[in-house]
Formats: structure tokens, sequence, C-alpha cells
């Protein structure tokens, strides 16, 4: 018996060398399909388009600006005048391809910090065009110089606007606003859009979202999400009735993996900003 066993004990040891080698083979039979390079190489499939392309509103070829300035403390006021005489003149102006959207101070968040969102008609060539014409503007390099006295630091970013976002127009106060901005891992923003072009409708009930962009120059895979609230007691009251809708919570699951950082900011509109 115990020879039986010892017997039955070396086949079944020979069964599973066997097996071994037969699935060795199998796994070294194409380098493509190797059991150790599939554990590094993924088939992605490739994309026929820029996410931009495929993101942004197309039909409408505008193109944003965002700018973040830090201002000395001492200097915000005398900034606020300054620029919202500067920015009137070029928003008012038809010899420039551009328009003020939105001009902002920041409430909560960077503190004496100036945000202002431009659109440009026309993409990069009305963008261009517009330099251009500045560089050639003495008035206007007068002012640069009397702002560079105030300010501590400054950054701009070049966007585009989601195409199942609300279209950022002027509407009347009094409102807060609230800027979210998200940093992404990089190659996830097809995901993150997918997501949202559905969220969205979760969050349009009460006229609180203005617009949502993504960066192309500057810090990428930047999005920043732009809503207007009565106050901060509606804000909260607003926030928190989203997930009380079915398919909310399924998007906030979804896009937190997608996130690097993020960051929000309240911001209260300066007296001649479009958006109040």
């Amino acid at each position: 018996m115990a020879t039986t066993s010892a017997v039955w004990r070396e086949v079944r040891v020979l069964r599973h060398c066997v097996n071994l080698q037969q699935t060795r083979r199998r796994f070294s039979e194409s380098g493509e399909k190797g059991w150790f390079r599939s554990l590094f190489v993924h088939k992605v499939e490739a994309r026929k388009d820029a996410h931009s392309n495929l993101l942004s509103k197309t039909e409408t070829s505008s193109l944003f600006k965002m700018q973040f300035h830090n201002v000395k403390p001492e200097c915000l006021d005398a900034y606020n005048k300054l620029e919202v005489e500067v920015q009137n003149k070029l928003h008012h102006d038809q010899d420039y391809p551009c328009e003020v959207v939105g001009s902002w101070n920041t409430w909560y968040g960077e503190q004496d910090q100036a945000v202002h969102l431009w659109r440009y008609r026309g993409g990069y060539p009305a963008l261009t065009e517009c330099l251009d014409k500045l560089n050639n503007n003495k008035e206007y390099k007068e002012f640069r110089q009397e702002r560079a006295k105030m300010l501590i630091s400054r950054q701009n970013q070049l966007l585009l606007e989601f195409s199942f976002w609300n279209e950022p127009l002027p509407r009347p106060g009094p409102s807060i606003y609230e800027m979210r901005s998200y940093r992404l891992k990089p190659g996830t923003m097809i995901e993150w859009g997918n997501h949202w072009a559905r969220a969205i409708k979760y969050r349009q009930e009460n006229n609180e979202a203005v617009g949502g962009f993504f960066s192309q120059i500057g810090d990428l895979y930047v999005v920043h999400h732009l809503w207007a609230y009565k106050d901060l007691q509606s804000r909260e009251e607003t926030r928190n009735a989203a997930w009380l809708k079915e398919g909310w919570d399924s998007t906030v699951y979804y896009t937190v993996p997608l996130i690097r950082s993020m960051e929000s900011r309240i911001m209260i509109p300066t007296q001649s900003s479009p958006l109040q």
C-alpha cells in the first residue's frame, strides 16, 4: 500500500511538472502576450483626435485666459481702480478681439489676490492679434509699468471651455463665486470629461453652474469649475442637495481617483465684472 501511495505521489509530481512546462511555453510563445511583459504593457487604443477637440466647444473657436495676480496688501484698492479703467477700455474697444468674462478678488483662499477671466473670440489668432496691438499701445505699456509696482507675483493660463458646461454669460448679482480648481493625473482628462458630461445636470437647477474650463498652456491637466451662489449658506444648501440626487455619488466616486490636488476659492466680483 505504501508503495502504491509513493507511485501516485510521483505521478502527481510529474503531471505538475508537465503542466508547468506547458504553461511556461504558452506564456513565452508570443512576446506581446508573454506573462512577464503583460505585467508592464497594456494595449492602448489610438485616439483619433486630441482631447482638446473632443472636449471643447469647437464651434465657438473661443480661447480663454485666466490671470492670477497676487497684490501687495496695501495696494489692492489702487490696483482694482487701475485694472477697472484699463479693462473697460479694452472690453469696449471693437478693435481688440477680447472681452472680460469676469474679474474677482479672492475672499477665502489666497488673500489679496485678483483673478481675471478673458475670452478671445477667434482662438489663438485673436490672442496674437490682441497681444501685437497691446505691445504697440503706449498707454497700455504705462499701465503695465504702474501695475508692476503693486504686484508680488502673477501667473496666467490659456484655457478651453468644456462643451457640456454652461456658456459663461454676464449675469446680475449680487453673487459670490466659487472657483474649484482640480489638478488631474496626466492622461485622465477624457475620463474626467465623460463623467462630468453626465454629472453637470445635477448642478444646473439653481443656475449655479457658470463655466467649466481646462488648461492648454501653463499648468497642464488643470480644470476650473466656476459656480455662483447667493451667499455661503446658499452654497452649502445647494451642494448638500446634490447628494440627494441619484447618480451624483457615482460621479464623485469615479472622479476623485483622477485628482492629484484640488483648491477652492471664494471670490467677490469687482465693480466692473460682467459676472456680478
